[in-house]
């Protein structure tokens, strides 16, 4: 592999893969060779858009391609755990869209499975991998802002939504907070790290899943997190980490800004700005590739304890709303 390009197929044929697919072609070490859908007709239909060589009617046949190296999965997160399992059980190293699948239980499974095929899996956490955020990391551990006391960080988006939709749908996995929700709690697991104490609300629509979801996490020395996630409305998106000796700003989108404003106490603010072609995407994909090429089956940027912990979170504040899935 390390002679050639890392060899990609795409799971699913929705606007997350076509913006995925474009973004892989910004990176010159790796090559969309193929696509798969349960619907043979998308598949063609995908391919022919993005100029991929092959297009296979099932899951079952993209995992058995012998020419993909690596399956990116982008189903909605309710078919994450089949889509990933049959890619696992055939060999084939994935990076799962997030969340990661319905619940903690669930992404256990798709874990073990990965290590007793000894492949590579890795949640698909764009935002720990964007330059702007690993900036703001870097600043954090050189002590710019001193010791972290406060992440505040939400993501609400305007619908309306219809019942069938994604983000309302039970079957789907709908709610605010997995398809959203994740991100906030995503980044106050960055600066903060786990919290020893959850708390959450929400209001649940007519679909029984969460249309405005608040969380607090704290931490026993001291820190707090206050995380919101919504459907309801547009809000800022935005991200703020303060601490003793200043705070850090993530633009909108805080989950994968393009800007960041440093507040040093004393002294004026400092924009940092980071501009990269595409999407986002590729930064996560050439981590894959990284990984691939180094002969990891876990990435040391998005562990699978972490994964873990952040599912482990949603299970927590869905017990507290209220939410369940069949």
């Amino acid at each position: 592999m390390n002679d050639r390009p890392v060899r990609w197929g795409i799971l699913a044929t929705g606007g997350i893969a076509a913006s995925f697919a474009e973004d892989l072609k910004l990176l010159p070490d790796a090559e969309l060779v193929a696509v798969g859908s349960r619907s043979a007709e998308s598949a063609r239909a995908f391919a022919g858009t993005h100029g991929i060589p092959r297009a296979h009617g099932s899951w079952a046949e993209l995992a058995a391609d012998p020419d993909v190296d690596v399956i990116y999965v982008a189903t909605p997160h309710s078919a994450h755990f089949e889509a990933t399992m049959t890619c696992l059980d055939a060999g084939k190293a994935v990076l799962c869209e997030k969340p990661f699948t319905l619940d903690a239980a669930r992404a256990r499974q798709m874990v073990a499975r990965a290590r007793e095929k000894n492949v590579l899996l890795m949640e698909a956490m764009w935002t720990r991998l964007n330059p702007v955020v690993r900036r703001a990391v870097q600043l954090v551990e050189d002590g710019a802002i001193g010791e972290v006391t406060t992440v505040s960080s939400d993501f609400g988006v305007s619908g309306p939504f219809p019942p069938e939709h994604r983000m309302r749908a039970r079957a789907l996995g709908g709610g605010a907070l997995l398809d959203l929700g994740v991100y906030p709690i995503a980044i106050a697991l960055l600066f903060l790290g786990k919290p020893d104490h959850v708390r959450a609300w929400a209001k649940l629509g007519p679909e029984g899943t969460d249309e405005n979801t608040a969380m607090i996490f704290g931490y026993d020395r001291g820190a707090v997190a206050t995380l919101t996630c919504g459907i309801l409305g547009a809000t800022p998106n935005s991200a703020v980490i303060s601490g003793s000796a200043g705070r850090i700003t993530l633009h909108d989108p805080a989950f994968v800004p393009r800007a960041m404003t440093l507040h040093r106490a004393g002294a004026e603010p400092e924009v940092f700005t980071e501009e990269f072609p595409g999407k986002g995407y590729q930064f996560e994909a050439a981590e894959i590739n990284r990984c691939l090429r180094a002969g990891l089956t876990e990435s040391p940027a998005i562990p699978h304890a972490l994964t873990l912990d952040v599912m482990g979170l949603l299970d927590d504040v869905r017990a507290q709303i209220g939410l369940s899935y069949d």
